[in-house]
């Protein structure tokens, strides 16, 4: 399989875990709504270091490099800045940001579980809801919904560990977040093995993986096909011994088929797709191109550390 696709705001992400005692736990997440007018991008980054936790918000401007940016630091000994409100101009419109994470609920990863609520505002519509904390939110911004909802588009994540990795994400809006656990054996006497959990069933598990270190699989989760990439490459062979594995995981279109046909065509990806293009690595069906159902618009990026 050739070198995973990489999705947009990378490169600023990569730049920041260069090396070990730069690298620190991160999430962005890429959110497509309407602001000022206009369909945007807006970045959210939640950060995570020994010192504090902190969220960047940017807002992209169509047509031009420039973006608008809110930083809000939630340092330990500043309780009160846990909950506050930050305006910015984005296209000639006054954009408010609300926030509440004075209770906010964590589990390891900068992004909060719950109890909380981050905010955008613009023309009295609330244009980004994040956090569970829906009524609070609307009552403090006394804002009106927006006519349309914000989509999440892809979702990018840094974690650092040694033979165990865990993130969160809905592949499909009708049911809650799935909890995915990347485990592998690498060290020690026995041939390296890799397991990609969903929900804790195991769904994938890579044995010999000095030779498969690269390559994708469907697993169905809750009935909606997931297409799964890998490559650790960096996990077996890297030099400096410190590397990240890096995972795909796509919600897909097509219809899942099983094992008894033997045409089923090959995991691709073309150029507006998150994901490069690979070919399959064994499993227990194939994708079919016979039907397509609407896809959901959204992409996970793993980046998993290795710490030794």
């Amino acid at each position: 399989m050739g070198q995973l696709r990489e999705a947009s705001g990378e490169k600023r992400t990569k730049e920041a875990t260069t090396n070990k005692s730069s690298t620190q736990c991160t999430v962005m997440c890429v959110y497509r709504t309407k602001i000022a007018g206009i369909s945007r991008i807006v970045n959210v980054i939640w950060y995570k270091n020994l010192i504090n936790n902190s969220v960047n918000i940017s807002v992209d401007d169509p047509g031009n490099e420039n973006q608008y940016n809110c930083k809000i630091d939630l340092k330990p000994w500043h309780f009160w800045i846990k909950k506050g409100l930050k305006s910015f101009t984005v296209g000639e419109k006054i954009v408010d940001v609300f926030w509440d994470l004075r209770s906010a609920k964590f589990s390891g990863s900068p992004e909060p579980t719950g109890d909380y609520y981050v905010a955008l505002v613009s023309d009295d519509e609330l244009v980004l809801l994040l956090g569970d904390g829906k009524k609070e939110a609307y009552k403090k911004t006394k804002s009106k919904p927006s006519l349309i909802e914000a989509v999440l588009v892809c979702k990018q994540e840094n974690v650092l560990g040694k033979k165990s990795f865990s993130t969160r994400a809905k592949f499909d809006e009708r049911n809650k977040e799935q909890d995915i656990v990347v485990e592998n054996s690498i060290s020690g006497h026995r041939d390296p093995e890799m397991w990609i959990s969903i929900d804790g069933i195991v769904m994938i598990h890579v044995r010999n993986l000095q030779w498969k270190f690269r390559g994708n699989q469907t697993v169905l989760v809750n009935k909606t096909p997931v297409q799964v990439f890998w490559d650790v490459h960096d996990w077996l062979f890297s030099s400096h011994g410190f590397g990240h594995g890096t995972f795909l995981f796509k919600p897909s279109s097509q219809e899942y088929g099983s094992d008894s046909d033997k045409e089923g065509s090959k995991i691709s990806g073309d150029s507006n797709s998150c994901c490069g293009r690979g070919s399959r690595s064994g499993g227990s069906g194939y994708l079919s191109t016979q039907s397509c159902s609407p896809s959901p618009d959204f992409c996970l990026f793993l980046y998993a550390w290795k710490l030794v």
